[in-house]
């Protein structure tokens, strides 16, 4: 009978039940296709990451309860907790390469996990009819990036009230979409939607903040920043403009370990 050891952190939380679950599974060589799905699946988390080391860094691919995604924040900063935590890697900087998405970095800095990835390269996009209909107010500029739309709405108060429509959200041909504003207390907040990948909305999204830290830096003028993602559970972000990458900083709780039996 074949196991898998699991583990579930709570990712960008400085408290347990707050911030983004995700469940890190750590094998000794890839599994199916088939069988990582069904396990994400069974997870029903909004993310699995599953995790092969291969010589001095680890191949990491991500999963929703129904597909596979081409990067996933929360899950790799919950991943490198794992590894720095749990398992004792000792170093101050892991490697991690995605088929998907390429090199990506975790480092540790006074007590914060960062992510180091890539940049997204937003541009304008006129689909602004398209996006009222999914939030239900009209926002002042639409975006597009690699995998979502993201749109920017008047305040935070917007971003904090709204009332999406999931089915309407499930037409956009993206992973999913942010929405926006500057913040009050912090220098921008968002929440992200993402129906179409099998997740209605997501706590806490490390990736959407690749196309939010570009797109806030340059609108602040400003290279560091505090972002707040307003869910429910909620979470803090540290935002890093690097140029063609960014780091996006948090912390994260260990909730639970345990073993999948596969056989």
């Amino acid at each position: 009978m074949g196991k898998i050891k699991i583990y579930q952190v709570d990712a960008f939380a400085d408290r347990l039940f707050s911030g983004n679950p995700a469940a890190v599974c750590i094998l000794e060589d890839w599994i199916s296709n088939e069988l990582m799905q069904s396990v994400a699946a069974e997870n029903n988390l909004a993310e699995t990451a599953f995790v092969v080391q291969r010589d001095k860094q680890y191949e990491i691919r991500w999963f929703t309860p129904a597909v596979e995604v081409d990067l996933c924040g929360h899950a790799t900063l919950a991943t490198a907790y794992v590894l720095f935590n749990c398992l004792g890697n000792k170093k101050q900087e892991l490697i991690f390469y995605s088929p998907r998405s390429g090199e990506l970095k975790v480092f540790q800095q006074n007590g914060i996990l960062f992510l180091d990835f890539p940049a997204d390269t937003i541009k304008s996009d006129n689909n602004i009819l398209q996006i009222r209909e999914c939030i239900g107010v009209q926002p002042a500029e639409v975006y597009k990036g690699k995998t979502d739309y993201i749109a920017v709405v008047n305040n935070e108060n917007d971003v904090q009230d709204l009332s999406p429509d999931f089915k309407e959200i499930s037409k956009l041909q993206a992973r999913g979409l942010i929405v926006t504003a500057k913040g009050e207390q912090v220098d921008f907040v968002s929440r992200f939607f993402a129906p179409q990948s099998g997740i209605d909305e997501d706590p806490v999204t490390g990736s959407a903040h690749t196309s939010l830290i570009p797109l806030w830096s340059k609108k602040l003028g400003k290279m560091e920043m505090i972002a707040k993602q307003l869910s429910k559970r909620g979470g803090k972000l540290v935002c890093v403009n690097k140029g063609e990458r960014c780091l996006i900083g948090g912390n994260a709780k260990l909730y639970m370990t345990g073993e999948i039996y596969t056989g």
